[in-house]
């Protein structure tokens, strides 16, 4: 099965044109890029040196190249994830019993709460190198992204039409072939949208990752969010401003090098094609599809992709003696379900076992009481956030999802928005609470609606822009007009990526507690009764049973707010909407 070329061909007579020269330089401070990158990573340290980060604005550029070294990183781990465990949920009902509702507390739990766990692990592995807390850092900017994307296949594949499928046993592929042609094809499109999401995600969680502040400790690792973390300690406006740019500059340039061409190329992938939808626009594969040299590389690449995909190993379908394997499958298949099953619960009791022992051998249960009553408070304000998010974002989404135009034109803005790290809005926030003396639980909940709508935002336009061009023939050939059609046509359609929006965002808003509920600015410190801010405060001083009661109390909530809204919300989303 031949893969999809990338490139074409150009007309040109000569080896080497001007188009080559310029991508032959991209491709050497690619490597460059990665070559420097990697040398940063591994430089020596000891726990209790401090790395000198600097507030001058030329070193920016070396600070962001290493941020974005650390992101891609993650995400090549969060592809992995995605592509292992997203694929295992959707392919096998008693792995997604456990999966999905573990992806879902997952989500909500804070990055500081892994990062105080994992840090000092990460330290000891790697001794007297500055490779323990680099690890440290990629795998937080790894929890801010893979459970989005690996939600995100899960629910593709769950999708897959079933002609396909049938396709694909009439033409006797294998599993592994099913999986490549069919599958990740159709979830692509979907996918890089996620991961877009997933890495605009990343930039708010980036002061907690790179200044690292765990049981006193503090290790700046070079990069913009300690650049950023700096700029707030010292309360430099100017800085701010600094970073905001650098920001902004470093999306668009990955935007426009890495994610435009991809769309672009998933956009062939699309199930049902919209004759109304206009092609992507990238430079980047303008000037890839010119050259004459990367030509050999795609045809390279691709008889590569073709050799792995056509492997004799992989690609031959295991044909099965129905009569005599089949009494056989059933008793293997329901020992190996039982001892899944006794593991699973027997790894849960253990972990509530050793959770409890560790928090209540120093606490009591006024303490876990108190957590109790702070976590109300923050699930108050994540419903709040999440409603405020969905009044805006409904209507508006579906105002610019009916406008394919209006939606290429303000993705990229809403990408930008969405990476805005929330800390940069800290000064002027601050500022605005202090001078009008406004009441601190109500508009800190402000910062957790900035970095948590943006999910329902996506969700909502790409369902619009996915609702099929014959039904929206159909509505204005009856005549269907105002609430009606929001009942009947649109509110239908786009329900199961509402939810799915709803869902992350809700996850994302208890994340964003840890930074909203605890705000400070120079010697200025705004703190909300909440949970977030207990979590926080306790990370700071490394009372880590204090941590652990905090997450505990975290993980229940979300855990209660999963089976009492969001699956049955969920099932209703599958059976009447089809999910």
């Amino acid at each position: 099965m031949k893969g999809t070329q990338f490139y074409q061909k150009p007309n040109n007579s000569f080896p080497v044109n001007l188009w080559d020269v310029v991508a032959l330089l991209l491709i050497l401070a690619a490597i460059a890029f990665l070559a420097w990158g990697s040398q940063q990573m591994a430089r020596p340290f000891q726990l209790g040196n401090t790395l000198a980060i600097s507030l001058d604005p030329r070193n920016l550029p070396s600070y962001a190249i290493q941020t974005v070294f650390r992101m891609l990183i993650a995400m090549v781990f969060s592809f992995l994830f995605t592509f292992t465990i997203g694929t295992l949920a959707a392919k096998n009902k008693h792995a997604e019993r456990v999966i999905i509702p573990a992806i879902d507390i997952l989500q909500s739990v804070p990055v500081l709460g892994f990062l105080s766990i994992t840090v000092a692990g990460f330290i000891a592995l790697f001794p007297g190198s500055l490779l323990g807390p680099q690890c440290a850092c990629v795998f937080v900017i790894f929890t801010a992204q893979a459970w989005n994307m690996a939600l995100g296949f899960y629910q593709s594949l769950k999708k897959i039409p079933e002609d396909l499928q049938e396709a694909s046993k009439m033409f006797h592929l294998s599993k592994w072939q099913n999986f490549w042609c069919i599958e990740v094809p159709l979830a692509m499109p979907s996918l890089l949208w996620n991961t877009m999401m997933s890495m605009s995600a990343s930039w708010v969680f980036l002061v907690a990752s790179e200044a690292i502040s765990v049981a006193n400790q503090h290790i700046n690792l070079p990069g913009i969010g300690s650049y950023i973390a700096l700029a707030i300690v010292h309360a430099d406006t100017r800085a701010v401003c600094y970073a905001i740019i650098a920001t902004f500059v470093v999306i668009m340039l990955y935007d426009q090098i890495l994610f435009r061409p991809l769309i672009k190329w998933s956009e062939q992938f699309r199930f049902e094609q919209n004759p109304d939808d206009k092609e992507s626009r990238s430079w980047f594969t303008f000037l890839l599809q010119r050259t004459y040299l990367m030509h050999y590389f795609g045809m390279f690449f691709s008889y590569l992709r073709d050799l792995i995909l056509n492997n004799r190993i992989l690609s031959t379908p295991k044909i099965k003696n129905r009569t005599l394997q089949h009494t056989n499958n059933i008793y293997i298949n329901k020992i190996i379900i039982f001892i899944w099953y006794v593991t699973v619960i027997t790894a849960v009791i253990a972990s509530i076992i050793m959770l409890s022992k560790f928090i209540f051998g120093t606490l009591t249960i006024a303490d876990a009481w108190y957590a109790i009553k702070l976590g109300a408070a923050t699930l108050l304000r994540v419903f709040a956030a999440i409603t405020i998010s969905a009044m805006i974002w409904l209507p508006l989404g579906v105002w610019i999802g009916l406008r394919p135009k209006l939606a290429r034109t303000i993705q990229p803005i809403i990408q930008f928005l969405a990476a805005f790290p929330a800390n940069l809005l800290f000064p002027f926030i601050t500022w605005f609470i202090v001078h009008y003396a406004l009441n601190i639980q109500i508009w800190l909940t402000s910062l957790m609606i900035i970095g948590s709508m943006w999910y329902i935002a996506f969700n909502v336009i790409a369902g619009t822009t996915t609702l099929p061009q014959d039904y929206h023939l159909a509505t204005n050939n009856m005549g269907v007009k105002g609430w009606l059609w929001w009942k009947r046509f649109i509110l239908p359609g786009i329900f199961p990526y509402f939810i799915t929006g709803a869902i992350t965002a809700t996850g994302a808003a208890w994340n964003l507690s840890i930074v909203a509920e605890f705000v400070t600015w120079g010697s200025h410190s705004v703190k909300a009764y909440g949970l977030g801010a207990y979590v926080q405060q306790y990370t700071n001083l490394g009372d880590f049973h204090r941590i652990a009661l905090g997450i505990a109390v975290m993980c229940l909530f979300v855990l209660i707010l999963n089976r009492i809204l969001w699956q049955p919300l969920y099932k209703l989303a599958e059976q009447r909407f089809g999910i």
